[in-house]
C-alpha cells in the first residue's frame, strides 16, 4: 500500500474508532474496550498483530502463551467482532463506513457500508415462537376463564374504561406486554458438557456474560451462553388476568405484542405503550424510572419495600424458609406513568408470585380499580401497594395498603441517587 493510501486508511480508522468510542458502542467492559483500542492502534499503524502479540498486549500473557491450549484471544476477538456487527446492524446502520475484523484474523479494517443493507428487524430468541404460542394459548384460556368467572361483558368494559387502562386503550400506539425474565448460563466441565446451570444476579444477558468474560479472561471456556431464560410462575397467572383487559377487539389483535424484559430496548420503550408483568427484581431497564418517581424504595433485598413517607417496611414472607402449610404474606406493586415520548407505562409487579397475582387481579377488577382511583384522587401518574395472603404459590386474597400519586419528579430526566440490592 502506498504511503498516501496508508495515511488515508489510518485516518479513516482513527475517525471511525473515535466515533464508536463516543457512542459507547462496546459497552462498559474494560477488557473489550482495551482489545478494541489495541487492534485499532495496530490498524492505524498498518500492523497485522499475531495471536501471541494480542495475548501479551491485551491480556498480559507471558512468553509461555500457547494459543492451542488457551483460547482466550480467539474468544475475545469473536466477541468484539460480534459487538461491531451488532452495532452496525442496529444503532450504527447509517454510518457511511464501518470497522470490521475479517474472520480468522486479528486485524481491523475499514469497509464502506453495503449498498443494499437489509433493514434491521427485531431479533427473537430461538424460543420466542414457543413463548408467543404459550401467550396466545393463555390469551384464549384467559378469555374463557374471564367470562366464566365474571359472567358479563359489562365487567370487562368497566375495567377497560378505568385508569390506567382507558388512556392506553384509546391511543393508537401499540402495546408491548413485557415479561420479567431471568438469564441463565452454563458452567462447563472438562469434557465440555454442561455441568450446571448458573443464575448470577450481576449477569442478566448474554452481553453481560460477554463483558464479564472479557474482564475475567481466565474464565473463558468455563462458562457458556445457552440462550436460556426463565419466567416466574406468577407471570402465567398474571397474564390470565391482564390479557383480556388489553384486548381491543378482533380487528385490533396486532396492537398487543409480547417481549421479554431482557430484550426491551430504549427504542421500544419510546415507541410503545408498556405493560410490565413480573417480579420487582426483574424490571431491568424499567427499574430506575419506576423508582425515580416512587415513594417506595427497595430495601436490603427485593423482598423489602420501604415507604419513604411513613418509613414503614413491607417485607414479603415468600422469600424465607418454608413454613409448611402456613399462609404467607406477600406484596404486589402497581405503577402508572407517562413514558419518555408521552406513551403509557403500567407496571404490575410482585415481590414474589402471590403479590404479583394479587396486583394483576386488582388491575383487572372494576371494583378494585374504582377503589384505586379513589385512593389516588384521579392522578394521571400513580402507584399502589397490595398486601396478599398466599398458600404455596396461590393467592388467597388481599387488600389495598397504599394508593397515592407518584412524585412530580420526571423519571426519564431525573438523576436521583438510587441503590438496589445485587439480587
Amino acid at each position: 500500500m502506498a504511503e498516501s493510501d496508508q495515511e488515508r486508511a489510518s485516518e479513516e480508522i482513527a475517525e471511525l474508532a473515535a466515533r464508536l468510542r463516543a457512542r459507547h458502542a462496546l459497552g462498559r467492559s474494560p477488557g473489550l474496550n482495551r482489545l478494541f483500542d489495541y487492534l485499532a492502534e495496530c490498524a492505524q499503524a498498518g500492523m497485522r498483530p499475531k495471536e501471541f502479540e494480542v495475548a501479551a498486549a491485551v491480556f498480559g500473557r507471558d512468553a509461555g502463551f500457547d494459543g492451542g491450549q488457551d483460547a482466550s484471544v480467539r474468544v475475545a476477538v469473536h466477541r468484539l467482532r460480534r459487538k461491531l456487527e451488532d452495532f452496525y446492524s442496529g444503532p450504527g446502520r447509517d454510518e457511511p463506513a464501518r470497522l470490521t475484523i475479517p474472520r480468522g484474523e486479528y486485524r481491523m479494517v475499514a469497509e464502506p457500508r453495503p449498498v443494499a443493507a437489509a433493514k434491521p428487524s427485531l431479533a427473537w430468541k430461538p424460543w420466542a415462537a414457543a413463548a408467543i404460542a404459550l401467550v396466545l394459548a393463555l390469551n384464549l384460556a384467559a378469555w374463557v376463564a374471564f367470562w366464566s368467572s365474571h359472567g358479563a361483558e359489562h365487567s370487562l368494559a368497566r375495567a377497560q374504561a378505568s385508569a390506567p387502562w382507558a388512556a392506553m386503550l384509546k391511543g393508537e400506539a401499540p402495546t408491548l406486554l413485557v415479561l420479567g425474565d431471568y438469564y441463565i448460563f452454563g458452567e462447563i466441565d472438562e469434557t465440555q458438557g454442561i455441568d450446571r446451570l448458573v443464575r448470577q444476579y450481576s449477569i442478566n444477558s448474554a452481553a453481560d456474560l460477554d463483558d464479564w468474560l472479557m474482564d475475567n479472561p481466565k474464565a473463558m471456556g468455563k462458562y457458556r451462553d445457552l440462550d436460556l431464560y426463565y419466567l416466574p410462575v406468577g407471570a402465567a397467572f398474571a397474564l390470565r388476568s391482564i390479557v383480556p383487559v388489553l384486548s381491543r377487539g378482533a380487528d385490533q389483535r396486532d396492537t398487543v405484542h409480547v417481549v421479554m424484559a431482557s430484550d426491551l430496548t430504549p427504542e421500544m420503550l419510546k415507541r410503545n405503550n408498556i405493560v410490565y408483568l413480573g417480579y420487582l427484581s426483574g424490571l431491568g431497564m424499567l427499574r430506575a424510572p419506576v423508582f425515580a418517581g416512587s415513594r417506595f424504595a427497595i430495601g436490603e433485598t427485593y423482598d423489602d419495600l420501604v415507604d419513604g413517607v411513613t418509613r414503614r417496611l413491607y417485607r414479603s414472607q415468600e422469600g424465607g424458609p418454608s413454613q409448611g402449610d402456613a399462609n404467607r404474606r406477600d406484596y404486589g406493586y402497581v405503577a402508572a406513568f407517562r413514558g419518555p415520548s408521552g406513551n403509557r407505562i403500567v407496571v404490575i409487579a410482585g415481590a414474589r408470585d402471590t403479590g404479583l397475582q394479587q396486583a394483576a387481579e386488582a388491575l383487572a377488577n372494576p371494583e378494585a380499580l374504582k377503589a384505586l382511583k379513589a385512593g389516588v384522587g384521579g392522578a394521571d401518574s400513580f402507584e399502589a401497594l397490595y398486601e396478599a395472603e398466599g398458600l404455596g404459590r396461590a393467592s388467597l386474597g388481599g387488600h389495598l395498603v397504599v394508593a397515592a400519586p407518584r412524585t412530580r419528579v420526571n423519571p426519564w430526566t431525573a438523576q436521583p441517587t438510587l441503590s438496589f440490592p445485587i439480587g
